[in-house]
């Protein structure tokens, strides 16, 4: 597996929009910092996370995260949580799982050579190709 030559980072690529202002930005990047092990296998300025609130503090609040990770389509996971940390720490965890399902998806698996190992010949086939020789 190559390395990312520009990896991304939450810290680089998360905007916040609707119903969060500039300065709960370092506060949400701080949450969802576990994300950059995982964000860090794709390339920066292919990978965006934007996170709003419909509704904040109020008990109909909805957290929306959509994260466009690696140019490939976009995710998008909610949580009406009416906690606010609560509702952040949802989604943040929802995107993990989304992220680490996607990988699974598109990663080939690592012991398939472990299946295609050729079996002994049997005594049959031994002494046919003694035969033969």
């Amino acid at each position: 597996m190559s390395a990312v030559a520009n990896p991304a980072t939450v810290d680089e690529c998360l905007r916040v929009g609707a119903g969060f202002s500039q300065g709960d930005l370092n506060w949400i990047a701080e949450q969802f910092s576990p994300l950059d092990a995982r964000l860090a296998a794709f390339q920066a300025d292919t990978t965006a996370l934007y996170i709003s609130v419909k509704d904040r503090e109020s008990p109909g609040q909805k957290v929306t995260l959509e994260a466009t990770v690696g140019g490939r389509e976009k995710l998008v996971v909610t949580s009406s949580e009416e906690d606010l940390h609560a509702a952040i720490m949802d989604v943040r965890d929802d995107l993990k799982r989304r992220l680490n399902d996607a990988k699974t998806k598109h990663e080939p698996r690592h012991n398939r050579h472990l299946r295609d190992v050729p079996q002994p010949l049997s005594d049959e086939e031994l002494r046919s190709d003694a035969e033969l020789a």
